[in-house]
């Protein structure tokens, strides 16, 4: 297994050297059902903890925001909303370092800069392709982007969430503000 690491403008990967002949597990793992086997067994995991990461960060925002009304300061409010989506980018992040622990492990990518770099890079669908993982391996990749690309639309799901609750507070706010005024305008008519 090598990992190739292009410089700019590089399109073609060099010649591995010769090869020993392979092992049954070299050929165990060349076989692409066995690859997907071990990246799905891989990304259920994190999915399970995404699901669980979200529904405890979506209770407790629920359970500090239903204590919030017109009169709480806003800076509070914005606290509040702002940790949630530093929590949001917390929780990506954890995921992948779960994707990079096993590249590592495996042997799949040699260093844990390289090996971080082309999660974040697969994870988030960049597709700058300055890395490569070997052929053996290279459906794992895909597997990796398809955990991102459901895990952001989950994470959006809550990012809503949060804003809708933030802009029905606001609403709140500025309908007392009115009518507050009103009150203030009639009794001065």
């Amino acid at each position: 297994m090598s990992t190739h690491l292009l410089a700019k403008g590089e399109t073609t990967i060099p010649p591995d050297a010769p090869a020993a002949p392979a092992s049954e597990i070299d050929i165990l793992l060349t076989n692409p059902v066995v690859e997907l086997v071990l990246a799905t067994l891989i990304l259920v995991p994190i999915i399970v903890v995404h699901g669980w990461c979200l529904g405890r960060l979506s209770k407790v925002f629920s359970t500090h925001f239903a204590l919030y009304t017109p009169a709480t300061e806003r800076w509070r409010v914005t606290t509040l909303t702002g940790l949630t989506i530093t929590a949001l980018v917390f929780i990506h992040l954890l995921e992948t370092l779960l994707w990079t622990v096993p590249l590592l492990w495996i042997g799949i990518l040699g260093n844990f800069r390289d090996a971080y770099y082309y999660v974040l890079e697969a994870y988030t669908t960049l597709g700058e392709g300055t890395l490569y993982l070997p052929d053996q391996w290279r459906l794992v990749g895909p597997v990796i982007a398809i955990s991102g690309l459901f895990t952001f639309g989950w994470t959006a799901s809550v990012l809503v969430y949060v804003m809708g609750q933030t802009g029905k507070l606001h609403a709140e706010r500025s309908k007392a503000a009115a009518a507050s005024a009103a009150a203030a305008s009639s009794e001065k008519g």
